[in-house]
């Protein structure tokens, strides 16, 4: 079966003014299942964030290539871009900066959903599942994102990136800036939601913490200085690390 994402060769070289050119993803490859978690983690400054930069699209990548769904969208832009981005949803580290603060949640979730051509009357009734699937009521449709909890933000950005029915959810540090309660939920969240959709949701989930990863992802991809330097089942590598930074990695959780 065809990977959801499938990751060849890619390269990101910033090109340096008066300095050497630097080289923040180094021929990285991999795929993500249906219905997978798979688990990229790394140090501030590991790559992590330029590979999903690349594969959101946000940065060009310097070589390699990206299929999503077995299309090539490493430079689609326009119409093409627009299409990849029905199949594809990020989930950001602070939810509330996602959200325009003039606007109420609901406004942000149902944005999507007017989009693809429902009514007012079809976008309120969604928008009320959606907040309900994510653990919410309804009525945090109406509420603004500085009169909510980190937390819920969160449920409620997961909801809006759930609207368009992706075929994989990339979540970008998304419980880092959450406490180690909400974070515990969030994760739960995702994997019910995972689990409800029976193989038609994929989540690729960037992460520094290699305990959070192993509570939650089938696999996981292990980046250093812009490569992977391992990769396998968590509970495998965090009992026999291959490498010496996934040593000092597990270290520094045990």
């Amino acid at each position: 079966m065809e990977p959801v994402l499938k990751v060849s060769d890619l390269t990101k070289v910033f090109t340096g003014r008066g300095h050497a050119d630097l080289t923040a993803v180094d021929h990285i490859s991999f795929e993500l299942h249906s219905g997978e978690c798979l688990g990229l983690i790394g140090e501030s400054g590991s790559g992590k964030t330029t590979v999903v930069n690349m594969i959101t699209r946000l940065l060009d990548a310097s070589g390699g290539s990206i299929l999503l769904d077995g299309r090539d969208i490493t430079r689609v832009r326009g119409k093409e871009l627009r299409m990849a981005y029905r199949k594809m949803q990020m989930v950001f580290q602070t939810p509330a900066d996602s959200f325009d603060p003039r606007r109420t949640l609901g406004d942000g979730i149902g944005e999507s959903l007017r989009n693809l051509g429902l009514s007012r009357e079809e976008t309120k009734k969604e928008v009320a599942r959606l907040l309900t699937e994510c653990g919410l009521t309804p009525d945090f449709a109406g509420r603004y994102p500085h009169e909510v909890s980190g937390g819920q933000c969160q449920r409620a950005a997961i909801a809006r990136a759930l609207s368009v029915k992706p075929r994989l959810l990339i979540c970008d540090e998304a419980t880092s800036s959450l406490d180690v309660t909400i974070q515990k939920e969030i994760v739960a969240l995702l994997n019910e939601l995972r689990s409800q959709r029976g193989g038609e949701l994929s989540i690729l989930f960037i992460c520094h913490d290699i305990a959070l990863v192993q509570q939650f992802c089938d696999r996981v991809l292990v980046m250093y200085r812009g490569r992977i330097v391992e990769q396998g089942i968590p509970d495998a590598i965090i009992r026999d690390p291959g490498d010496a930074y996934t040593r000092r990695l597990i270290d520094s959780i045990l």
